[in-house]
C-alpha cells in the first residue's frame, strides 16, 4: 500500500543526500513508494513518488509556485528538465494537450515513477517521452523548457546544462520558465543569462523564489549559411 503524504506546504523541505538526486543514475536507498497531492487552480492530482527522488514527501514549494504562474506556452516540444516524479511534466500533459512532452532526468527511479504518473494522466492525443540525458535526440528543437533546475550541481555544471538546453530553444518564440530561490543564486543566474544574450523577465518573486522567463535574444537568431 502506498503511504500518503499531506498536501504541499509553503515551507521549503530540507533535502537529505541532495547530491544523490542530481548525480546518481540509480538511487542507493531502498524503494518506498508513496504519493503526494498536487493542487492547482485548474486541477488536482495524486502523484506516485518514491524514496531517492527529489522532494519525494511533498510537492516542492518552488515547483508549486512555478506551476501556479505557468501559462501561454508556444506550440512544439515541451521539456521538463530534471523531471523527478513528474509534477511539471504531468501539468504540461494536462494543460497543453496534443503537444509532445519530454521528461528528462538522470535518476532511473525518477524516470520510472514519472512515466507511471504520465501514463495515468494521458489522454487520447497525449504524447510523452521519459528519457535520460543520453537519450535526448540530437535534432530535438524545444518550444518551451520548464524546470526547477539542479542548482546544487555547481555553478559551472549548471551553466553548461542550461547552455545545452537553452541553445535548443526555437527562435524567436522559444521560452524557458525557471524557478530558483534567491538564497541559491537566482539573481546571479539572472545576470549570467543576460550576459549570454538571453532576455530575462522576473515573472514573480514569492517566498524567496524567483520565477524567471527566459527568451533567446537577437544574438541567438539562426545564422544564414555563409558557405557558397
Amino acid at each position: 500500500m502506498l503511504a500518503v503524504h499531506p498536501p504541499d506546504s509553503p515551507e521549503p523541505e530540507k533535502q537529505e543526500n541532495a547530491e544523490e538526486y542530481y548525480f546518481s543514475g540509480t538511487p542507493s536507498g531502498p524503494s518506498r513508494p508513496s504519493s503526494v497531492r498536487l493542487v492547482l487552480p485548474d486541477f488536482t492530482v495524486e502523484l506516485i513518488t518514491d524514496n531517492g527522488i527529489f522532494s519525494s514527501s511533498r510537492i516542492d514549494p518552488g515547483t508549486k509556485i512555478l506551476l501556479m504562474e505557468l501559462e501561454d506556452l508556444p506550440l512544439g516540444n515541451l521539456v521538463d528538465l530534471g523531471c523527478g516524479y513528474g509534477p511539471i511534466a504531468t501539468t504540461l500533459l494536462r494543460r497543453f494537450p496534443g503537444q509532445p512532452v519530454w521528461a528528462v532526468d538522470v535518476n532511473s527511479r525518477a524516470r520510472s515513477i514519472c512515466a507511471q504518473n504520465l501514463e495515468a494522466n494521458a489522454q487520447s492525443d497525449s504524447e510523452f517521452h521519459v528519457i535520460s540525458p543520453e537519450e535526448v535526440p540530437a535534432d530535438l528543437q524545444v518550444a518551451a523548457l520548464i524546470s526547477n533546475p539542479p542548482i546544487r550541481i555547481g555553478k559551472q555544471a549548471l551553466h553548461t546544462l542550461l547552455e545545452f538546453w537553452l541553445g535548443r530553444l526555437s527562435y524567436p518564440a522559444g521560452v524557458a520558465w525557471l524557478v530558483v530561490h534567491k538564497h541559491l543564486g537566482a539573481d546571479s543566474l539572472t545576470r549570467w543569462l543576460e550576459s549570454q544574450g538571453y532576455v530575462v523577465t522576473k515573472v514573480r518573486s514569492r517566498q524567496g523564489y524567483r520565477i524567471l522567463k527566459v527568451s533567446p535574444g537577437e544574438q541567438h537568431a539562426p545564422r544564414a549559411d555563409s558557405t557558397a
